[in-house]
């Protein structure tokens, strides 16, 4: 029989313990054996906190303030049948030590939203992470241009002829959108590629979208290396995506293959540089996306890849997460 939490629906806390709100796709779309926000809820009950949850569509701003309707779960440790879920109640945002924004993408209007929703939050008093104005400050695949050192030869634009420049410039390119995640809309092309007139056509949509165009780097055969950032500091296993046979692209979701490592030095360079930064910013997560030398994302809604890291080296993630949460609100 699977272990779990003790059903109690109160919203008194036991001493030392704390009560966190995750914001989160429907849970029962959840697949726990993986699952990085699962793996946090897991390991905050372990320390004897409550977790509650919402999903995006809950959250709403009434009598002067942000809330939700949250229920109440008690997770267990089977991977098939991971929750019990509790009966619903309405509360304010600001009641909880901690909420925890972990909705995936696509960053789309209605995402934008509840950043809003989530920031009038913070100024009544509630504790948002990741802060809901750094996530609006800092597009996933944008937000690299402040770490330029860091960067491929890279282009933002929304002009074809100017996209069209910089493939003939650098002969192999990678164009991809910049509101999707999963490896959606990217595509490799080369100069002598009979096809790229009507994929800069379509990615640009004739000069309507603008989109990102980054030298190919070769080194993804060898994995898009997932690098994790909590509080600024580095976790020390990353995680390599590697590509099935005949992709470019390295994501779990178009079916890579997830091998942890150690991080390198240059990992380490990159951290240091952009860590204590990112923090500072209410960034308590990060995902960094690195292939070879060169940082190609940096990740601030709801990264993952804990479980992958977790399960084949030991080292506990989400409790070191959890060491960073703890701190930030206690």
């Amino acid at each position: 029989m699977p272990r779990s939490a003790p059903p109690s629906n109160s919203w008194s806390r036991r001493a030392s313990s704390l009560i966190f709100l995750f914001i989160i796709d429907p849970p029962e779309e959840l697949k726990a054996y993986k699952d990085t926000t699962v793996a946090m809820m897991r390991a905050a009950q372990a320390r004897g906190h409550s977790v509650f949850v919402c999903t995006q569509d809950a959250l709403h701003w009434h009598k002067n303030s942000v809330a939700a309707t949250v229920r109440r779960l008690s997770l267990t440790d089977n991977d098939e049948d991971w929750y019990r879920g509790h009966e619903a109640a309405e509360r304010p945002l600001r009641e909880f030590d901690a909420v925890l924004m972990r909705k995936d993408p696509p960053f789309d209007l209605e995402y934008v939203v509840s950043t809003w929703l989530l920031s009038a939050a913070v100024r009544e008093g509630a504790r948002v992470f990741n802060a809901p104005d750094a996530i609006r400050d800092h597009n996933e695949k944008l937000a690299i241009a402040e770490f330029a050192p860091f960067v491929a030869p890279t282009l933002v634009s929304r002009e074809p002829s100017r996209l069209q420049g910089f493939i003939d410039e650098q002969c192999d390119v990678v164009v991809k959108r910049l509101d999707v995640m999963g490896g959606e809309n990217i595509f490799r092309v080369r100069a002598d590629d009979p096809n790229r007139n009507v994929i800069v056509e379509i990615m640009s949509q004739g000069g309507a979208r603008t989109v990102m165009a980054q030298r190919y780097i070769p080194q993804i055969t060898e994995g898009d290396k997932r690098v994790l950032l909590i509080d600024g500091k580095l976790v020390p296993h990353c995680l390599a995506r590697i590509p099935k046979p005949g992709e470019s692209r390295g994501n779990l979701a178009a079916g890579a293959r997830g091998e942890a490592q150690a991080v390198s030095a240059r990992h380490r360079e990159i951290a240091a540089a952009v860590g204590a930064r990112l923090a500072a910013r209410g960034l308590l997560l990060v995902g960094l996306d690195v292939i070879g030398d060169w940082l190609t994302e940096v990740n601030v809604t709801s990264p993952t890849c804990f479980r992958e890291i977790q399960d084949q080296t030991g080292f506990d993630v989400a409790g070191m997460f959890m060491d960073a949460l703890e701190s930030r609100v206690q």
